[in-house]
């Protein structure tokens, strides 16, 4: 099978074993045939945004898919869906969460699928795992390599806490 786009995904967890939530993730992702994993980060464990709850993990992966941004997106809700991930308000706890940070250097802006994914810049827990895979990797709307962006952004967001918890 012909693997034509690089994408970049996070994914994280702060409900039950968390590390061993991501691998399901992954493991349910790279066995659907539809995504070819090539780089993991360590795993990070991050301070929560918005309520107070058990902190996450938090990893991004570099794959390589054949589907539209729209097939990858229902892939990766029905992965969470599988996972046991339900319906809940912003910011909530979850066992698992994925997104789409960048599909190749494609923008799309729509109601249900944003990429590059908003928040990236304002997030070290994805910043810090994407610089470790990507570092050189130039964000399509910032024009600004990744590793550039944290080094920047590293100061602002030191409220945020990150340390890592555990290698692939």
């Amino acid at each position: 099978m012909l693997f034509a786009m690089k994408i970049y995904l996070s994914l994280g967890s702060n409900i039950g074993d968390r590390r061993e939530n991501l691998i399901e993730a992954l493991s349910v992702l790279q066995s659907s045939g539809f995504a070819q994993i090539e780089r993991i980060s360590r795993f990070y464990e991050t301070s929560p945004i918005g309520y107070k709850q058990r902190y996450f993990y938090n990893i991004c992966v570099q794959a390589q898919t054949h589907l539209s941004a729209w097939d990858l997106l229902f892939l990766l809700k029905s992965i969470e869906r599988l996972m046991g991930r339900k319906k809940a308000k912003k910011w909530s706890e979850r066992i698992i969460d994925i997104d789409i940070l960048f599909y190749g250097c494609q923008i799309i802006k729509n109601s249900n699928l944003n990429i590059p994914h908003k928040e990236i810049e304002n997030r070290l827990f994805v910043l810090i795992p994407l610089a470790e895979i990507a570092p050189n990797f130039k964000h399509p709307v910032l024009h600004r390599k990744i590793k550039e962006i944290l080094k920047e952004k590293s100061l602002t967001l030191d409220c945020q806490i990150i340390k890592i918890a555990a290698s692939v």
